[in-house]
């Protein structure tokens, strides 16, 4: 496994980051496709036997429960100074007053409980799940970094907004001296570049580790467009990402199926190659329910696509509404 610079951080990380949402258990949850701890532990061994040292999860998957699974197995099978743990906050756990968002008093609660069911002292990478209207941007970065100089996360990281609240919250902990954000985990795939427009190019100028979340789009990008699979029947997040009806997104899902069978290579590392490509990324988060998941992706890594290649891929592509950011 290669492994890049997680921004300006001075970590190494694995080129591909293991999302960990697949793992946690299902009655816990929105998601009846997750696996139980028995099923996900094979799955995190693979990973680390493959090189993946960064692995990313959050209290809301499984209603903490994903957590717990991921700790438990990485305490079991791998070293820990050796791996990046990264997890979220945002989400409430259950309906009670202060139970989400990111006030000084949700993030405080939240750290130390996602710290109690991963079983560490501290986390990586500490993001922010989601940009909260509801808080001024300058509680949120001094309660992290508090967070932060309590040695209870080495960096912080933010996901999916608006350019010009990233660009917002980096030049508040400028101005104030707190700890910024050093990664960006945002929304990206061949049916969804709105990305590029603006919030690309300022993390490339800032220096910022972009980790896309969704690379080959829920799945959409690996088969058929018809074709469908248990997560996204059930998926309604997913659903409010994608337009099946959509002509030009299934433009783009059968040039990936062209460029593949030129290839002969399965078009999930078509997809991902064609995100990995981008000089701008730093290691885009894959999902794993089965070992062929794993393999593909990190065999995507030494797949080179050519510039007539990518511009196929890229050539259907129509303008959309930039969506994820709630």
């Amino acid at each position: 496994m290669k492994t890049r610079k997680l921004g300006r951080t001075g970590l190494d990380v694995s080129a591909l980051c293991l999302g960990c949402m697949t793992y946690g258990i299902p009655e816990r949850g929105p998601h009846s496709w997750t696996l139980r701890e028995a099923d996900s532990r094979p799955l995190l061994k693979r990973a680390l036997d493959l090189g993946f040292n960064f692995f990313d999860t959050a209290n809301y998957y499984s209603d903490g429960t994903s957590e717990e699974i991921v700790g438990r197995a990485l305490k079991d099978l791998a070293v820990r100074d050796e791996i990046v743990i990264a997890t979220k906050v945002f989400y409430p756990l259950k309906d009670r007053p202060n139970a989400g968002g990111l006030s000084r008093k949700a993030i405080f609660s939240a750290i130390d409980a996602s710290l109690k069911r991963l079983g560490t002292d501290c986390v990586d990478l500490y993001q922010i799940h989601r940009w909260d209207p509801a808080t001024p941007i300058e509680v949120t970065l001094e309660a992290l970094h508090d967070v932060v100089k309590a040695g209870k996360a080495r960096y912080i990281g933010a996901s999916s907004m608006f350019a010009w609240q990233f660009s917002k919250a980096l030049y508040t902990a400028d101005l104030n001296g707190w700890t910024r954000f050093s990664t960006m985990q945002d929304h990206y795939n061949l049916l969804h570049r709105e990305e590029e427009r603006e919030m690309l190019p300022l993390c490339a100028d800032q220096g910022i580790a972009v980790l896309p979340w969704s690379p080959l789009a829920r799945g959409r990008l690996t088969r058929d467009w018809d074709a469908g699979s248990p997560r996204q029947e059930t998926d309604a997040v997913g659903k409010g990402l994608y337009d099946a009806t959509a002509e030009a997104d299934r433009r783009v899902v059968e040039a990936v199926a062209k460029v593949a069978a030129e290839r002969g290579v399965p078009r999930a590392q078509v997809a991902l190659a064609w995100v990995l490509s981008k000089p701008v990324v730093t290691a885009p988060i894959v999902g794993a329910s089965k070992p062929q998941h794993l393999d593909d992706a990190v065999a995507a890594l030494d797949l080179r696509l050519t510039d007539d290649e990518i511009a196929a891929l890229e050539a259907p592509y129509v303008p959309h509404a930039p969506v994820g950011f709630s």
